[in-house]
């Protein structure tokens, strides 16, 4: 499960009831700030986010919905059914159906578990999916563990399960090398072993699905080769999600400053892209300045207008992703009325 902006190396790894191939929510970490933070910020505040807009290239325009897309790590299963479910009941296909309906999104990402075209879980997904292309939404399936770093063939064996028999529209891979200690003692050799991970799911996805990644805004700080990591990574994508997981829009520490280097990033790659928002509780952040949790819903709207507003018109960009569906829906019920 992707967190923002960098996972603290290690932390909850082996977590109870841990789903190979996709994070349960309550397993994600807590996020600490990526080095030299306060330089960055100051370099990301000045680059400009106006681009010449390439002939025929689609853009989210300002009167389009702020928040475009979400990520979702849930299922209704008990486990007592599926040792992989959640037992998030508003993850029932019709229910998931309406909110993508009522909300105009245009993208959701379902998370996958390990081995999803076999048991109970199979049937969900499957269901799930056609639900929500229904309404016409594109659907990616959404999964990443640690050790396929070191075995790619695990997220190959993922993503064909996964894709099994189901029409979608993209793979979300979400794999994390920058949470594991070997990042800070062996940095080649993290970036490298993400990037063979990414050539390994794309040269085996089915004809017509898309590789989508998840790349946190400092990666287009991050030097590799004659660019970026974040360049490397968006090279072999098809789409990207630009996680950006802070609480306001404006400022030299906000949402438009600190992606405005991956964001130029991804309109030089070609690609389409969102910029992602965090809505789960600061514990799960890893601080309030992390997520809209505690900021409430007039919050999480009113910044991401801002967002929407400022980046109309950018070639690729299609909008705020949010995660993730459970923890937004809460956002979205009003508190109980005191007695």
């Amino acid at each position: 499960m992707i967190s923002a902006p960098l996972r603290a190396p290690g932390a909850g790894e082996g977590a109870a009831g841990r789903m190979m191939g996709s994070h349960a929510p309550e397993e994600r970490t807590a996020a600490v700030r990526p080095p030299d933070l306060r330089l960055r910020t100051a370099l990301a505040a000045a680059v400009a986010l106006a681009v010449v807009v390439p002939a025929g290239a689609s853009a989210a325009h300002a009167d389009a919905p702020a928040i475009s897309a979400m990520w979702m790590w849930d299922n209704p299963l008990d486990r007592s059914v599926d040792a992989r479910g959640t037992a998030y009941a508003p993850a029932d296909p019709a229910t998931l159906a309406a909110f993508v309906q009522e909300h105009h999104l245009t993208t959701v990402h379902l998370a996958a578990p390990w081995a999803s075209d076999e048991g109970p879980v199979a049937a969900w997904l499957t269901d799930a999916i056609v639900a929500v292309r229904a309404q016409g939404a594109s659907v990616g399936v959404l999964g990443g563990d640690p050790p396929w770093l070191g075995q790619p063939e695990l997220a190959v064996q993922w993503m064909r399960a996964a894709t099994n028999g189901r029409t979608v529209d993209h793979v979300q891979v979400n794999v994390e090398p920058w949470t594991r200690p070997e990042w800070f003692t062996d940095r080649t050799g993290s970036v490298t072993r993400w990037l063979a991970l990414l050539d390994a799911v794309r040269a085996e996805l089915p004809p017509g699905v898309g590789l989508g990644v998840d790349v946190p805004y400092w990666l287009a700080w991050e030097p590799w080769g004659d660019g970026t990591v974040a360049d490397a990574a968006m090279a072999r994508a098809d789409r990207v999600e630009v996680v950006a997981f802070v609480d306001h829009a404006h400022g030299p520490d906000g949402i438009l400053a600190l992606s405005a280097d991956a964001v130029a990033a991804a309109v030089a790659a070609g690609l389409p892209f969102t910029v992602g928002v965090e809505t789960d509780t600061p514990a799960v952040a890893g601080g309030a300045e992390w997520t809209f949790g505690d900021d409430g819903l007039a919050a999480l709207l009113t910044e991401t207008a801002l967002v929407r507003d400022a980046m109309a018109g950018t070639p690729g960009y299609e909008g705020v992703a949010v995660q993730h569906y459970r923890t937004w829906r809460t956002l979205l019920t009003p508190p109980p009325t005191p007695s």
